[in-house]
């Protein structure tokens, strides 16, 4: 048999998480609510996400802000996450293509 273990793994290593796309679940339900009315305006706009940005903001602002308790996800900036400022928001819906710089 090899060093590296049964099954060819090296059981010396530590798994590194991924930097993004995968976070823990939420298993004390912090954030349920937030989830329930994202995927409750997903259902209702005929699954059209545009629609339902600021519910998916509102459930990733949660996640950061109970990160102390749960380590759901970092805190990061939204604008990294691709939402951009309520001002570009605004501007774009109303038809004008030109972003606002703040």
């Amino acid at each position: 048999m090899s060093a590296g273990g049964a099954f060819g793994g090296n059981r010396g290593a530590r798994p590194v998480p991924p930097e993004k796309g995968v976070f823990p679940l939420d298993h004390l339900h912090e954030c349920d609510l937030e989830k329930k009315d994202y995927l409750s305006c997903l259902k209702s706009s005929g699954h059209n996400s545009e629609k339902c940005r600021h519910l998916s903001k509102k459930y990733l602002q949660c996640r950061m802000d109970n990160k102390a308790l749960l380590n759901l996800m970092a805190k990061q900036d939204l604008a990294e996450l691709g939402f951009r400022k309520e001002a570009d928001t605004v501007s774009s819906e109303g038809g004008n293509d030109q972003r606002i710089d703040s």
